[in-house]
């Protein structure tokens, strides 16, 4: 089991390294597109912290594979549980950071968004 959770933290870091150039390469496309650089800025952002919300689950998974089948003792499902509580915290923060909004309010933006909206008009962003 230990090399199963290498190959998760392996594919999370691949993850990550991949996730750079993807965030990078939609950015240029996105500022080549509009020749504005905040566009591009906000594509590399959001792309980059979708991949990092990404990374961050899979490595979670590989801390706990680690922990519940390779060495079950106290003191390591201590450190995985202040692990998780801070891999967490960091994904709920950069989940806010991306959407703009805490989870639990964009069920009730997307939905007023769209009532002042005519049926043939395309959504858009709200701005």
């Amino acid at each position: 089991m230990d090399h199963v959770a290498q190959a998760f933290e392996a594919l999370g870091a691949l993850i990550l390294v991949i996730g750079v150039l993807w965030s990078l390469w939609a950015a240029v496309v996105a500022w080549r597109r509009t020749r504005q650089q905040t566009s591009g800025y906000a594509a590399l952002r959001r792309a980059f912290g979708r991949t990092l919300l990404l990374g961050l689950e899979i490595l979670v998974a590989a801390d706990l594979i680690r922990t519940v089948a390779v060495s079950p003792t106290l003191d390591n499902v201590l450190v995985l549980g202040l692990i998780v509580v801070i891999r967490t915290f960091l994904s709920f923060s950069l989940e806010i950071e991306i959407e703009g909004v805490p989870p639990w309010r964009r069920g009730a933006l997307r939905g007023a968004g769209t009532a002042g909206r005519p049926a043939d008009s395309p959504p858009g962003n709200g701005a």
